[in-house]
């Protein structure tokens, strides 16, 4: 029997996504789906829902709680981590501490202060996730979809025995689709190629029946100023590739667009949404777990996911590709080896095998190395105990060094730490003084 993990189940949506995505397919339709959350309203609301996908799939999965990690992951095949540390109230934080000091965030959970700090509040749950992996489930496959994506994978295959790591997105997948709908050509019947590294990654081939959809886009974005208000459109006029990840955020990626007033106005670049997006996933789960009491329907249609493609493909051997976020072990030559990077992966029964990409366009690869500068210096102040590295990724990161002075960054790690207190791993509870926040 196929053992798959939920870790952070109480994301309960999610949940329901993904679990529908594997119980869809006949030879997942018996796996034991083991589920995990610290908080023990969100696990039973999990529990009520996975009962419920199996009904409406007609499947006869295994459903277990667990209100212990280690105990959810032992013997696991497959441990899908999907947790966010410090929940709605550690957004908030870091929100409203950096809006003080005058910079400005949109989304904040991948690069800049905000994804700085995310990911050093994941990172004691990312590590202790990977030794106990490779304890309990030494085969496992770890399927991540928290982020920052590129920080928290890292920090696993660089600080943990677990190597078989994978970092799943579906920006790929809905760049492509939403592309193929300007352009007027079923997405189908679209061949891609996509690299760089999450969230800054790149459609290098965007072609239909051989020929590059790219001079049709051009025409549509010509005759359509609502297209030119867009970030992405902004950075693919310059960089001559499209990025994956939607404007909002792309545009905290760099450093020429959030401290301008009339750049916000002009790209129509919405501050503080993810506040608004975690308020309204608080307001979801209340609404889902009264549906699940009453018995209400809701939708339930396979998702774009990558995970239940996975599976499938190392349970039946079935040849799939997916896009992954991996190590760079030669895969991009223009980025810095050990580097997480999203690539294409052929995934069948012997894992997963991500494919090198040849010819990386170099500005590409200059424009994602001031992206992966942050990443590597936060990693590294997590496993080397280092509170100055966390306030030199900082430093270089594009969005804050544009906004803010070297004392305003310093003075804002500062207070972000104390704010966050126990969240943040103990050696890096230090100010630039020295003192124990």
């Amino acid at each position: 029997m196929t053992r798959i993990a939920f870790i952070g189940a109480g994301s309960v949506v999610f949940t329901k996504n993904l679990l529908g995505d594997i119980l869809a397919l006949p030879a997942l339709r018996d796996v034991e789906v083991r589920l995990h959350d610290i908080d023990p309203r969100r696990l039973e609301t999990a529990a009520a829902m996975a009962r419920w996908v199996a009904r409406e799939r007609d499947a006869r999965p295994t459903i277990t709680s667990h209100d212990e990690r280690p105990d959810a992951i032992e013997g696991a095949d497959f441990v899908i981590n999907m947790v966010q540390i410090g929940g709605h109230e550690a957004t908030l934080r870091d929100f409203e501490i950096p809006a003080r000091y005058g910079l400005r965030q949109t989304i904040g959970d991948t690069l800049g202060i905000g994804g700085i700090f995310r990911a050093l509040r994941t990172a004691p749950h990312m590590l202790a996730l990977g030794h106990e992996m490779a304890d309990l489930s030494p085969r496992a496959w770890l399927l991540n979809y928290t982020n920052p994506m590129a920080m928290l994978c890292e920090l696993v295959y660089q600080g943990t025995p677990t190597q078989q790591v994978v970092g799943l997105c579906h920006s790929v997948q809905f760049t492509v689709d939403e592309l193929s709908k300007i352009v007027g050509v079923p997405s189908d019947e679209v061949t891609f190629l996509s690299a760089g590294i999450n969230h800054q990654a790149f459609l290098l081939r965007f072609e239909h029946d051989g020929e590059s959809l790219y001079p049709r886009l051009d025409e549509q974005i010509d005759a359509d100023p609502e297209l030119q208000r867009r970030v992405r459109v902004a950075l693919y006029r310059r960089f001559g590739y499209y990025q994956t990840e939607s404007s909002e955020h792309a545009a905290e990626y760099v450093p020429w667009l959030m401290r301008h007033d009339h750049e916000l106005e002009r790209y129509r670049i919405p501050i503080g949404e993810y506040i608004r997006r975690s308020k309204d996933k608080l307001d979801e789960f209340e609404r889902v777990r009264e549906a699940l009491a009453r018995g209400d329907a809701m939708p339930l249609r396979r998702s774009n996911e990558y995970a239940a493609t996975i599976v499938n493909s190392m349970v039946t051997g079935e040849p799939s590709v997916i896009y992954g976020n991996v190590p760079n072990t030669g895969l991009i030559a223009g980025l810095p080896e050990g580097t997480c990077v999203e690539v294409p992966c052929l995934v069948e029964r012997n894992g997963l095998r991500p494919t090198q990409v040849l010819d990386y366009p170099p500005h590409l690869a200059a424009l994602n190395r001031t992206y992966a500068n942050v990443v590597e210096l936060t990693v590294r102040a997590v496993l080397e105990g280092r509170p100055d590295f966390v306030r030199l990724a900082a430093l270089l990161d594009p969005s804050a060094s544009a906004t803010l002075t070297m004392d305003e960054v310093e003075s804002l790690c500062d207070e972000l730490t104390e704010a966050h207190g126990e969240l943040i791993p103990a050696a890096l509870r230090r100010t630039t003084e020295g003192v124990t926040a």
